[in-house]
């Protein structure tokens, strides 16, 4: 059944239960034009964010809507046009600094293109995001946003959207295998060699490396930039101080005593996310290492916390908002072009990488 079909059912199912509790009589648009003397075709367009409409036609028809409290039929809407400006967002957890930023930027800029934004958590869950790409199909979104879980490397559950004409979008933890959607990432293996270099230029030689799981691709090329800054200044990666697991502060602080066990300690740590980072500088406080003077500390992600705690922590900055304003460029761009037909090859979808800079605070 296409998705035409399949939104056509749903919606139609949706209006005949409400016509079943017979509310009481609204407001049409056609009551709006009688009382303005103007078309209905007027009123329409203005209520669509039509462009060619005088803008004190707009404020007259937008007041006359407040006033007598007209409500837009979304559903009778969607069945004519077939769009129901709404679009799906997963992210893995809405509380993760850089995802709340960029989730918040992403409803503000869709909002002035007259969409609203449908926000799931997967919880970091492969299967709650299965459940999740279902449950929007079946809402009828225009387009969906997708920033997967950590453990996400079949990414076959999207099919179900892409096979049905809906635009997908992934950013940040995107598929590491070419896939039919538009990938926007951040420039993850500068990020990583930016950490390093910054370390290294500073003399430190003994760096330990705190990566998340590399079957995701974010950590996959923070870790190839944190290798490519290491081999260009000659110096040895010590496989016993290279740890990989859920970047957690408890999962840290189990890193941190495993590496403080026993001397040579190491003189530096860069690690794939702040959460880590802090953790490491708290540690290193609680046994009475310096930082910066025998511990140098790098993060990752710019989290507010890595400014105001002491010392200040030096990391990468990701740019969440400006994430969020690409996304909604390169969506609005998708859907005015029915990016969502199937005759698109691979090459047709655009990849975008966001900018990194590093920055340098007072554990470094």
């Amino acid at each position: 059944m296409s998705r035409t079909n399949e939104c056509n059912i749903f919606q139609i199912t949706m209006s005949l239960k409400m016509m079943k509790k017979k509310p009481p009589r609204k407001n049409s648009i056609h009551d709006i034009a009688r009382k303005l003397r103007l078309s209905p075709a007027t009123i329409s367009r203005v209520l669509n964010n039509h462009p060619h409409v005088h803008k004190d036609t707009r404020s007259k028809v937008m007041a006359m809507v407040e006033e007598v409290g007209y409500k837009r039929n979304a559903m009778a809407s969607g069945l004519r046009s077939n769009r129901t400006n709404t679009v799906g967002l997963i992210v893995p957890r809405i509380s993760m600094f850089v995802h709340a930023e960029v989730v918040t930027t992403i409803q503000n800029e869709l909002h002035k293109h007259g969409y609203n934004l449908i926000i799931c958590q997967s919880n970091d869950s492969v299967e709650v995001e299965k459940e999740l790409t279902r449950t929007l199909l079946a809402s009828c979104v225009d387009a969906v946003i997708a920033a997967c879980t950590l453990f996400t490397t079949d990414f076959s559950h999207f099919d179900v959207l892409t096979q049905n004409n809906i635009p997908v979008i992934f950013y940040d933890r995107v598929p590491v295998k070419p896939y039919p959607a538009c990938i926007i990432k951040g420039d993850d293996f500068r990020g990583g060699y930016l950490g390093a270099a910054h370390l290294l230029e500073l003399g430190c030689r003994r760096i330990a490396y705190i990566s998340g799981p590399l079957n995701c691709s974010i950590y996959i090329d923070r870790f190839a930039g944190f290798q490519n800054a290491m081999q260009q200044f000659d110096t040895p990666i010590l496989n016993s101080q290279i740890f990989y697991h859920e970047l957690s502060a408890a999962n840290a602080r189990k890193t941190m005593r495993k590496l403080f066990a026993k001397k040579p300690y190491p003189d530096a740590i860069f690690a794939a996310n702040d959460v880590s980072a802090l953790e490491a500088l708290h540690f290193a406080k609680e046994i009475n290492v310096q930082v910066p003077g025998e511990l140098k500390i790098v993060g990752y992600s710019n989290d507010p916390r890595s400014a105001i705690v002491t010392p200040s922590m030096t990391t990468i900055e990701q740019f969440p908002a400006n994430i969020g304003k690409v996304i909604v460029t390169e969506l609005v761009k998708m859907l005015k072009e029915d990016v969502g037909n199937d005759t698109r090859t691979l090459a047709d979808f655009a990849q975008v990488t966001t900018a990194v800079e590093l920055i340098r605070r007072m554990s470094t």
